[in-house]
């Protein structure tokens, strides 16, 4: 992969845009997700002290984790467009098929075992197709060069 001479504005906005619809798609499906996951809102805010008091607040680790991943994979993404024609509709392609034959399978192996329920299963996988799509289109339109 080629790294070097990377369009960075590029990468750092379909990070960006990955990440704000990381942020819209569990707001949306939330409660639906947390109900698969098995989580409260309690899990989500917090656990309480045996007290019933506030308890540990939530931590933001896995906000700073996902904006990293968001960026991580458009810099993977932009790598990976660096070998091709790159347009929105080739990003697109080049997305789908990352899914397809990365992501997806991943995440069906590890919720079979698991045993998950496959609602969780399509949200997830539905959230990173769209992440996956988004970084395709915007460093598509955007160009991979410097």
């Amino acid at each position: 992969m080629v790294f070097a001479g990377l369009n960075w504005l590029a990468i750092f906005a379909a990070g960006g845009v990955a990440f704000g619809f990381g942020a819209l798609w569990y707001g949306l499906l939330g409660k639906i997700w947390m109900k698969a996951a098995g989580l409260s809102e309690e899990d989500i805010k917090g656990k309480k002290d045996q007290q019933g008091g506030a308890g540990q607040k939530p931590t933001p680790l896995p906000f700073i984790l996902a904006a990293l991943a968001s960026l991580f994979m458009a810099i993977t993404m932009a790598g990976f467009m660096a070998h091709m024609v790159v347009d929105v509709r080739h990003g697109l392609i080049t997305a789908g098929l990352v899914w397809a034959g990365f992501i997806l399978p991943a995440i069906l192996v590890n919720y079979s075992f698991q045993m998950r329920p496959f609602t969780l299963t399509v949200i997830d996988a539905g959230h990173w197709l769209g992440v996956l799509l988004l970084i395709g289109a915007v460093i598509g339109y955007m160009g991979v060069g410097a």
